[in-house]
């Protein structure tokens, strides 16, 4: 797995040189001005709601009374590292939910730049087809709807280990891995339909290369750490890398 994720990694740089030679920055552009629109609203909305979601339900629980009548420093400190894993895990499940949003938005456009890549790798040309584009959107809006429903079970599990003191404070780790493993999963799949393999497909040949998913997925995030320019770059570049990475495999199949 480690050396998949060290495929998916090197492919961000690979993206990047092959975006620059092809020209290929319109379609880098408009999709990322976009997502850094929402992804500011979004993130705006998130910090006024999740303090006071958490506020509410420390009163409710009657666990910040306990506290306070306790005047334990100790048990002081695990409340707020407690406080602010939930916090984080929130974050997390939110920017998933809005992740999601944007991918079955985004997905017309996603397809064709996966499809694009390709295309220019193979020195073919793209003829548009309605139907498949539509295909493609149906897609992945199922898959979408299917990979943010597991991972909405997987952190609501994770929500729940969070509330266990000292133990809980590895679930930050486990909720970036599998947000990384699913959305390099829908980064990927683009490559996947291209080559008719159905979801199940899809689902077991990812599920053997899980190092490309989490290494597409985890540069997507740490671009998120460049305000502006790693927001605007984060979404396309992850759908080049992504179609680059499986390439190679995809050949040696054959």
């Amino acid at each position: 797995m480690l050396k998949d994720i060290i495929i998916a990694i090197q492919a961000y740089f690979q993206a990047h040189r092959f975006i620059k030679k092809h020209k290929l920055w319109k379609w880098i552009i408009i999709p990322g001005i976009l997502y850094s629109i929402l992804f500011v609203f979004g993130m705006y909305y998130f910090m006024h709601t999740s303090s006071q979601f958490i506020e509410w339900l420390s009163l409710k629980t009657g666990l910040k009374n306990w506290l306070d009548t306790l005047s334990n420093s100790f048990l002081g400190f695990i409340f707020t590292m407690g406080s602010l894993l939930l916090w984080l895990i929130l974050l997390l499940f939110y920017f998933s939910l809005f992740k999601y949003l944007f991918l079955i938005i985004g997905s017309p456009l996603f397809a064709y730049l996966s499809e694009k890549t390709e295309a220019i790798i193979e020195g073919n040309d793209i003829p548009f087809n309605f139907k498949q584009l539509l295909k493609d959107i149906i897609r992945g809006i199922k898959l979408s709807v299917r990979n943010s429903l597991w991972q909405t079970v997987y952190t609501l599990s994770i929500l729940l280990l969070s509330l266990i003191p000292i133990l809980g404070w590895l679930t930050p780790v486990l909720a970036i891995l599998i947000e990384c493993y699913y959305y390099g999963f829908s980064m990927l799949d683009y490559s996947m339909e291209r080559h008719k393999k159905s979801p199940a497909e899809s689902i077991y040949y990812v599920s053997s290369h899980k190092g490309l998913a989490i290494g597409n997925g985890l540069v997507f995030y740490l671009l998120h750490f460049l305000p502006i320019i790693g927001w605007v770059l984060a979404p396309a570049y992850a759908v080049v890398a992504a179609t680059l990475s499986m390439y190679p495999l995809k050949q040696s199949e054959k």
